[in-house]
């Protein structure tokens, strides 16, 4: 049975789940008297996991109710903003609630999160829906986490991202990124620079990759709440993924050359058996057992040993998992260090003061049968008994064991996190970096020669059921290091390959593909679903007429980057969205084939076409600012373009699909009237209204009919932005009931869906209000 990232195994939610999902962080949907696993305490009791006079402790606190935490989430500016309001407005309000004569504790910050960003507050279900003031504050939750201001992730899924350390220069690989919260701090820490208003480019790479097609969709509609022109997204597998290349130096000879793309950070949250998540995934309770974990043991060795081929030297991976067994964590971590000596677990002790956490252990057996049997301290005794006799087939492995010398790894220095320390979840985190090249005869090594095409790819050794060996080096070239160019095409690399994915490795086969469709490429390895299919990137020219037209209506500036806009739909068909996207992500995208690496996302949106019936027929504009692409263009527009406007104009859009021209007070009803129809950027500067203050500038996306004035907004981002800035929601949506979140977009044809829509969402130019209501 395929197994998930959190859970191990994949099942299908009851309706009832289903449409609780609002609640899935709570616990109590058993009985505690069934939060009991006997195989589980026996395991563990025999690892050692904790001294015995905790155990009970630890053991009880796994069958609490997990409490609700979330992360203020968005550039550090923005966020900043919003984590005031939450301390002056919300937990006020929330100090004295009593219900059922009983004192409810309001949201506290989360101590070891920076800057205090990060919240936890504990109250029942029934509180949460019974409750005005709480049924207030989750509704406030539900708005913002829509429109991208909060994230309501598990405290200890916060932690990979911090000890990771991006910067805004960094090249930085998510392995196994679904569903994406951890890939919103990655993207948050790359535009560190962001201002309030508006979106920096940051120079640097975020790929976040995952091998399941549905899950990769999740994953672009949850980046998209932070659109970022430093974003790619590719569905592969994690454990094969290939080397890709970027353009190098020019040659001797002024000729273009590559050069393989090594990354500064990698983030491996590989899948594991998730035992750490008993306290929201009661399931587990009935089902653990220790060959979940077993089983997935050469999986989390071989997706870190890729890893740390893709590295650079002086770079950084953190490999984390939800899992409690030692198999899953530092038994992985002894692997990977045997096999690759340059790297080595870092001291993070200093780090994160405020989290209580325990060292790594040295010491564990595993269970070589369902029945909780870990006679065996090492390998060579478990071989030598009759039950690996018994069991000839056993997918156990020397790397199941601690080694012989498991002194020189340092595993103490990896991070244990239980239940009972601080109220969370259980997880496991460690820090490896590459020691810095010390061969400098290999970085001025001659340029490798290009590959024959008929040369076959390398193959790692497999077993003789198909399953590649555990602790088996991989067969394949050294990576160059970043400064060594490389001279040729596409078919200059090579690349660790199974041998169901050896076309992955070489051009794909375009005979029989329709012109003008994206291309299929199946893959019997089980990539993304087996199959893929999607449109490639283009890049246009700085003198496509659309795009000039978009930016002369818009006034952009000269020093906008057009050469690094990009559209993706079928040779022949009219253009529907220009996405921006940084040089480095350009790079990616121009040197390697997007079907070999399931490019499914790369830039962010920033122009969508107006449809027909939306925009007045015979007019020329046709391409709208999208919400999403406005703090990434608002740098490049000239400040002479933009509307300005009061908070009585911005009350009128909100309450209203299609205000008309005239329903405007003076002088934003002249401005407008003015302004040709089509896409414009309205500024509204701090000022009150009614006791409504708002404090800083505030930019938003309009379209301008021949009578009417629409705000680029979702009803979602709308409503939010009602709620933070009014106190209540006024808009049209909420007087008929249509404000139930709507489910993430799990397909391509339902974002595309979502591109034609008039309402479209605004992002972080919403989170930027800090509000004080009277």
């Amino acid at each position: 049975m395929p197994r998930t990232k959190q859970t191990g195994r994949r099942s299908q939610p009851s309706k009832k789940k289903k449409e609780n999902s609002d609640n899935e962080f709570r616990s109590d949907a058993i009985d505690k008297a069934d939060m009991d696993n006997e195989r589980f305490k026996a395991y563990y009791q025999a690892q050692n996991l904790v001294p015995e006079e905790e155990w009970e402790t630890f053991y009880d606190a796994l069958k609490q109710h997990l409490p609700t935490t979330f992360r203020v989430a968005g550039s550090r500016q923005v966020a900043n903003t919003l984590n005031q309001a939450i301390k002056d407005v919300h937990v006020p309000a929330l100090s004295d609630v009593i219900f059922e004569d009983q004192k409810l504790p309001p949201p506290v910050q989360i101590s070891w999160y920076p800057d205090g960003l990060a919240w936890h507050f504990n109250v029942p279900k029934k509180i949460l829906r019974k409750s005005p003031e709480f049924k207030k504050f989750h509704s406030f939750l539900v708005f913002e986490t829509e429109v991208g201001n909060i994230s309501r992730q598990e405290a200890v899924s916060m932690l990979p991202p911090l000890f990771l350390d991006v910067e805004p220069h960094h090249k930085v690989m998510d392995m196994c990124a679904a569903p994406g919260s951890k890939t919103a701090q990655l993207l948050e820490a790359l535009h560190a620079q962001d201002s309030v208003t508006a979106t920096s480019i940051p120079t640097g790479l975020l790929i976040a990759n995952d091998s399941d097609q549905k899950r990769t969709n999740l994953l672009i509609h949850q980046s998209a709440r932070l659109p970022s022109p430093a974003l790619m997204v590719t569905n592969l597998d994690a454990s094969i993924y290939p080397a890709m290349k970027i353009a190098g130096p020019p040659g001797p000879k002024g000729e273009e050359q590559t050069r393989q793309l090594l990354f500064d950070r990698i983030l491996c949250d590989v899948p594991c058996s998730g035992d750490g998540t008993m306290r929201k995934n009661v399931g587990i309770w009935k089902n653990w057992q220790p060959m979940d974990g077993n089983g997935l043991h050469s999986l989390q060795v071989r997706i870190l040993q890729r890893a740390m081929k893709l590295l650079k030297p002086d770079g950084r991976i953190v490999y984390s998992t939800c899992s409690l067994n030692p198999v899953e964590n530092e038994a992985v971590l002894a692997a990977a260090l045997k096999s690759n000596p340059d790297f080595f677990l870092v001291d993070v002790s200093d780090k994160l003061p405020a989290l209580k956490r325990r060292p790594g252990l040295t010491i564990w057996r595993p269970s070589v049968d369902r029945l909780i049997n870990t006679s065996y301290a090492t390998y060579e005794e478990y071989l030598a008994s009759q039950d690996a006799k018994d069991n000839p087939k056993t997918k156990l492995t020397e790397g199941h064991w601690p080694p012989v010398d498991i002194e020189r790894y340092n595993l103490h220095r990896s991070l244990r996190i239980y239940p009972h320390l601080q109220d969370t979840g259980g997880f496991f985190v460690a820090v490896l970096e590459k020691k810095a090249s010390t061969d400098r005869g290999a970085r001025k090594r001659e340029l490798s020669p290009p590959i024959e095409e008929n040369q076959e790819a390398k193959k790692p050794r497999v077993e003789k059921d198909g399953e590649p060996e555990v602790g088996a080096p991989a067969v394949e070239l050294e990576n160059t290091s970043e400064g060594t160019a490389v001279p040729g095409d596409a078919t200059t690399e090579v690349i660790e390959t199974t041998p169901a994915d050896v076309t992955l490795a070489t051009e794909p086969d375009t005979k029989g593909l329709k012109k003008g469709k994206g291309k299929k490429v199946k893959d019997s390895n089980g990539d993304g679903g087996g199959v893929f299919k999607e449109h490639p990137y283009t890049f246009l020219p700085p003198t496509d007429p659309i795009l000039k037209d978009c930016i002369e209506r818009l006034s952009l500036a000269s020093d906008f980057p057009s050469s690094n806009v990009l559209v993706r739909n079928p040779a022949g068909e009219a253009v529907r969205s220009l996405y921006l996207a940084n040089d480095l992500v350009k790079s990616v995208v121009e040197h390697n084939d997007y079907t070999r690496i399931r490019l499914s996302a790369a830039g962010t949106k920033v122009f969508s076409k107006q449809e027909g019936g939306k925009a007045s027929a015979g007019a020329e504009p046709h391409f709208r600012v999208l919400g999403e692409g406005l703090p990434v263009i608002l740098p490049f527009v000239n400040p002479e373009a933009i509307i300005t406007a009061d908070l009585s104009s911005l009350k009128v859009l909100v309450e209203s699909y299609y205000p008309l021209v005239t329903s405007f007070s003076e002088p934003f009803k002249s401005i407008v009237e003015a302004r040709p129809i089509g896409s414009h950027v309205v500024k509204f500067p701090p000022g009150e209204l009614d006791g409504t203050v708002l404090t800083h500038d505030l930019f938003l996306s309009i379209w301008k009919s021949n009578v009417s004035v629409t705000l680029m907004m979702n009803k979602k981002a709308k409503s939010a932005l009602s709620m933070r800035l009014f106190g209540a929601d006024i808009t049209p949506a909420s007087r008929v009931g249509l404000w139930e979140i709507p489910p993430p977009a799990d397909s391509k044809s339902q974002a595309e869906d979502k591109e034609t829509e008039v309402e479209m969402q605004v992002v972080q130019e919403s989170d930027i209000l800090d509000t004080l209501n009277n």
